[in-house]
Parts: C-alpha cells; structure tokens; sequence
C-alpha cells in the first residue's frame, strides 16, 4: 500500500453535521467520522445517513477519511459495514476488535468488492492477549492496515489509571506496537482527554513517538497542531534524512550494504527509513 501520513487522526461525532463539515478544512491527516462512542443509540440510524451523506459529497482533500462503525456484535454494526461497501470512504474503523475471527468477520462483512481498508480498535483485555494473533489476519485479509489504541476502554475493563506517563499502560502499548509491526501494520496512539492540559498533550505525544507510533487519536481540533509538530521530524532529522535517502542510489553504492558517511555507518534499511521520514513532510 502507497505510504500516507496519519500523524493526527481527529475523532469527529457522526451525528453533528456541523463536525462533519468542519472536518474538511482541518489540518489532521486522517478524520474519524465516528458512529459508536459520540452517538447516542437513537441516533444511530440518523448519524449513519449523516455521514454517508459527508462521504458522498467530498471535499476531504488528502485527508484519510475512517468511518468509526457500530460492533458486529450490536443491532447497528452490519449495516453500518453494508452502507459503506463502494463509498469514497478510505477505511472502517472496527471496535472492540479482540481475535483474528474479528478481522475475517469484518473482510466478509464488506464482500468480495470492499475497496476499503479495515481498521481494528485495540481496547478489551482480550485483544492484548491476541495482539500477534490479530496482527497476523493481514495474511488473510490484505486490506487490513492499522491497528488503533483505544486506552479509555483499556483502563475501564482493566480498572488501570491513566496517569502522567501512563506507566500500566506502557507494557500493553509495546505489546500491540510490535504485534502490528510484525505485520507490517500501522499503529496509533489513544486519545489523550485533559484538553486544558497542553504540557500532558504534548509529553504524551512525545511517548508515542519515542516508543514508535504513527501518530494519535485526538479528541479536539486544537490538538491537531501540536500533535502534526511532535510526529514530524525536526529540521536536524529532516538534513540527515536528505543526505542519506538516496545514498544508495548512487553508481558508486550501488553494491554495498554499508556507507560511512561523516562518520557514521549508513545501512540500507536507514535509507529506506530516511525515504519514509521525508514521505511524511512532502505528503503529510
């Protein structure tokens, strides 16, 4: 699959056109246009039109548009995967995702013509225990592309606090980040809730980063900024980035496997990791 950036993916309320509309013009790489957690149950049918009225008419520009469905397991799920086979959306976002069935469950859902990707919420207790058995459905099922963290479940099924650091979460995050790399998925952060808390954002944007993920969910526009500016390299990264990129491209390297350059030693695998950080600037 072509690379896309999803530094940010903002969480958007299925039932609030006002939300949907706004979505068009905000700098998040990826919009989830929700229709389970921010939609009361008598609004479900009525949010599920909403948004595929949104989808229907465009004008999301290179962001990735994600459709939050219902569980399988609810009175909404199926027919909310039914309504979305052969829109423009570019992917659903499964909950409660907690086996490799789960995956194949939701590829069948879609039928022989999907053309979108799945997308699988990492929030139960069980899906920690399964991770690289989920990860592992991406054999099976090729339109499987990203895992996402949902750490507000997590800590309501596991009674973990999400404190500063998240030091309980930690072990769990790891967990998931290495299932999905496995299988070359990629993986985003959970949402982050003090929205009055800009130091707590940002350090909690930098964990998820040092630790490896793509990018984070948010919660609110105004963390779209701050979380593009932490997953984005920095000019220092960026300079190296564009020495080492095409390294190996040149007659001369073309051979090897390893170029000393201003004293380091370049491998092939930076390069292609150079390529992808620089992928983020000039797509993202």
């Amino acid at each position: 699959m072509p690379f896309r950036p999803r530094r940010s993916a903002l969480y958007m309320p299925g039932s609030n056109p006002r939300a949907l509309e706004k979505a068009r013009s905000l700098p998040a790489d990826v919009v989830i246009l929700d229709l389970e957690d921010s939609v009361a149950p008598d609004e479900k049918a009525k949010a599920r039109d909403s948004v595929l009225r949104a989808v229907a008419e465009g004008g999301f520009g290179t962001r990735e548009v994600v459709v939050r469905v219902n569980g399988l397991d609810t009175p909404w799920g199926k027919e909310d995967l039914a309504a979305f086979v052969g829109t423009q959306a570019d992917a659903v976002l499964v909950p409660k995702v907690s086996s490799r069935a789960d995956v194949v469950a939701v590829q069948a859902g879609l039928g022989a013509g999907r053309s979108m990707a799945i997308w699988a919420m990492m929030e139960t207790p069980q899906a920690i225990l399964a991770a690289a058995e989920i990860a592992s459905a991406r054999a099976e099922v090729p339109g499987f592309a990203a895992m996402v963290m949902g750490t507000n479940d997590l800590a309501k099924e596991t009674r973990a606090t999400l404190l500063p650091g998240r030091r309980a979460f930690q072990p769990w995050l790891a967990t998931c980040l290495i299932a999905a790399r496995s299988s070359g998925l990629d993986i985003i952060d959970g949402v982050f809730n003090d929205l009055e808390d800009a130091a707590g954002f940002e350090a909690e944007c930098r964990q998820g980063r040092e630790m490896g993920f793509d990018g984070k969910t948010l919660i609110h526009p105004r963390q779209i900024e701050p979380c593009n500016q932490v997953f984005s390299p920095g000019p220092d990264e960026l300079a190296w980035a564009e020495r080492i990129a095409h390294l190996f491209d040149l007659p001369e390297n073309q051979s090897l496997g390893v170029v000393r350059l201003e004293g380091r030693m370049v491998e092939r695998l930076h390069a292609e990791m150079a390529q992808r950080m620089l992928a983020t600037v000039t797509r993202g």
